[in-house]
Parts: structure tokens; C-alpha cells; sequence
């Protein structure tokens, strides 16, 4: 299993989206973010999606091999800290966990994304708001597919099932072309969201 130092940081990224960038673009953001604002201000991801994080949460996530993400998770928290006392302000009201298609859960035996957000949660002394969506429909594997597939197959998944604070942090473990985020960070906004983050373990460069 890699140490902390080997993992590969996401040093210069979109202060938006948290997107990989070159080192000459630090601090800017990237050209989707400007092209097409996302509803959510701002991504907390401290890792690129590359070895051996890609290789750590796939065993996490499809092999059930939870010592994989214990250091991934923890390395979250202690990023997370960092920026919390470095801006007060972005800390949540609640966290949201990606949700998961009750089919999909069965088969898997957990949701990769509300194990990570319980374990943010109890060290940031956050909630964590696992049910206020649900994925009504059980549709095809987002990483089948390219953007605008994904967008697509996102409509209507989503529903909202309770008050939405004014304040969240959806927490996911990959963010990929941010169609997911995109969509529930819109359907939470259209209910009462004010002020969304994305917090995940690893960012895709594309």
C-alpha cells in the first residue's frame, strides 16, 4: 500500500472544479467552468484520479477491499482540516453522500460515498443528510460513457427527500467529467441549497 508522500496531490487544479491544470495555469479556471458555471462554488479533491490512487479506490470500491480507502479517507480529513482553518466558511452544514440505486447497493454490500462521508462527518463533527436523495432509477454505469451520455443518463435519477440546507458538501470518492455532481448540485439548489462544495477523494484529468 502507497504512503502519503506517493500518492499523487492535485496541486494545480480549477479552483472550481478541482480539474488537474499545468503548473502555468495555477489558480485559474478551467475553460468549462467558465464556458458553462457549475452550481456548486467549489471542490475540495486532494488527489489525482492516477497509481496508485486509481488502483486503491478500484479495490475499495468493486473489490470490497476497505483497507484500500482507510488511508485515502484519512488523507481526506486531514486536507480537509487544513482548508477549514484556512476558510471557517466552508465548512457545511451537512454532508450528502452521492446516493446509490438500492439494486446497485445490494450487489456492491455498501455505498463507496456514504462510507466515506460518515467518516469525514465524525471527524469534522459534521452530519451526514444519507437519505435526503434518492436514485429513483438504476441506470448505466457512468464510466461507460462520455459527457454528454452522462448528462443524459442522469435526467430525472435524482429526488430530494426532505428539507435541503442552505449549506452542503456533496462527498463522492471520484469526480470524472462532474456530470454527477453537476446534476444533483442542480436539483439541490432548485430545493433550498445556497452554498455547495464537492469534497471527494480523487479528480480525473478529463
Amino acid at each position: 500500500m502507497a504512503c502519503h508522500d506517493d500518492l499523487p496531490a492535485n496541486q494545480w487544479q480549477c479552483r472550481t472544479c478541482a480539474l488537474p491544470l499545468p503548473h502555468s495555469a495555477r489558480g485559474a479556471t478551467c475553460g468549462d467552468c467558465v464556458s458553462s458555471p457549475p452550481p456548486f462554488r467549489r471542490s475540495l479533491i486532494p488527489w489525482r484520479y492516477q497509481f496508485p490512487v486509481d488502483k486503491m479506490i478500484g479495490r475499495f470500491k468493486y473489490n470490497s477491499q476497505r483497507q484500500f480507502a482507510r488511508p485515502l479517507i484519512a488523507g481526506l480529513g486531514r486536507y480537509l482540516v487544513e482548508q477549514l482553518k484556512q476558510n471557517p466558511d466552508l465548512k457545511p452544514e451537512a454532508l450528502i453522500p452521492t446516493p446509490m440505486h438500492r439494486q446497485r447497493r445490494r450487489k456492491r454490500g455498501f455505498n463507496q460515498a456514504q462510507e466515506i462521508a460518515e467518516q469525514i462527518g465524525r471527524q469534522l463533527d459534521i452530519p451526514v443528510a444519507a437519505g435526503l436523495v434518492r436514485r429513483k432509477q438504476n441506470v448505466r454505469a457512468q464510466r461507460e460513457l462520455n459527457r454528454h451520455e452522462r448528462l443524459d443518463n442522469l435526467r430525472g435519477v435524482f429526488e430530494i427527500r426532505g428539507p435541503v440546507p442552505e449549506h452542503i458538501a456533496i462527498v463522492d470518492d471520484v469526480v470524472t467529467t462532474g456530470a454527477t455532481v453537476r446534476t444533483l448540485a442542480s436539483l439541490l439548489r432548485e430545493h433550498g441549497a445556497r452554498d455547495i462544495q464537492v469534497w471527494a477523494l480523487a479528480r480525473t484529468p478529463a
